[in-house]
């Protein structure tokens, strides 16, 4: 039986409420596809709280960057195309990057593959669809959040390693924090992203999945230096004083 990947993705948006495709859903419909279309599920990848306008998302950056290979996973499989991203420009830059591995990107609900000479018309066509609702979301959304941002107010996305969101602000989660000052530590001593990853591993710690950490998480607790610090960015916006206690001081 061939083996796939499930890739699924709930967004910033259906964390405030627009989005209702769920991740349990999206697991239902892969499975079902799955099992009549010859696959067999072998893992699971899921950005649980990420935009779909960007590719800065940990599990994404496994299948495009990570040791995912055919032989054995010779598909990744989605509940709709959007979930893999809601930009065209982006969506075909990871279906051309799954490609280069020989991977094909299935999708549940848009089989295109069955409009023959019409696929890639339908296909562009249905991602254009998706980027324009994405814009219209972001415009009706963007506006209190950025009112909020100004003032160092948490205004959405997913809560950084070290962090958790209550009542609309980041609070501290005490056993994460430790681990993001470990990591810092061993930045400033030189250490690479792997070699961190590797003795996060090691020494027992998990993402918050339970899986494994690469160095794309590293990265991206790397990159958030300045919120650790006390800093707070939202969008394009410039870095601002936060209202969130710092976990670097």
């Amino acid at each position: 039986m061939k083996k796939a990947i499930g890739y699924c993705r709930v967004s910033t948006e259906a964390q405030a409420g627009e989005d209702r495709f769920g991740l349990e859903a999206q697991k239902e419909q892969i499975k079902l596809y799955a099992l009549s279309n010859g696959f067999e599920i072998a893992d699971w990848a899921v950005d649980d709280g990420y935009a779909g306008d960007t590719l800065d998302r940990p599990a994404l950056k496994e299948l495009l960057y990570g040791e995912v290979q055919n032989p054995p996973v010779e598909a990744i499989i989605v509940a709709k195309n959007d979930r893999m991203s809601r930009s065209m420009e982006q969506y075909f830059f990871v279906k051309y990057s799954l490609k280069k591995k020989n991977i094909e990107l299935k999708s549940v609900s848009e089989d295109f593959g069955q409009m023959g000479v019409f696929a890639g018309i339908m296909e562009s066509l249905a991602m254009f669809i998706a980027e324009q609702e994405r814009i219209n979301i972001a415009k009706r959304t963007s506006g209190g959040r950025m009112i909020k941002a100004a003032a160092g107010g948490y205004s959405g996305g997913r809560a950084p390693y070290g962090y958790r969101v209550s009542e609309g602000q980041l609070v501290i989660v005490e056993d994460e924090a430790e681990m993001v000052k470990r990591v810092f530590s061993l930045l400033d001593e030189g250490e690479t992203l792997t070699d961190i990853a590797e003795w996060l591993n090691d020494n027992g710690y998990k993402t918050r999945r339970g899986k494994r950490f690469y160095a794309s998480h590293i990265r991206a607790i790397k990159e958030n230096r300045k919120l650790y610090e006390g800093m707070y960015k939202y969008g394009n916006m410039d870095w601002v004083k936060g209202v969130h206690e710092p976990i670097l001081k």
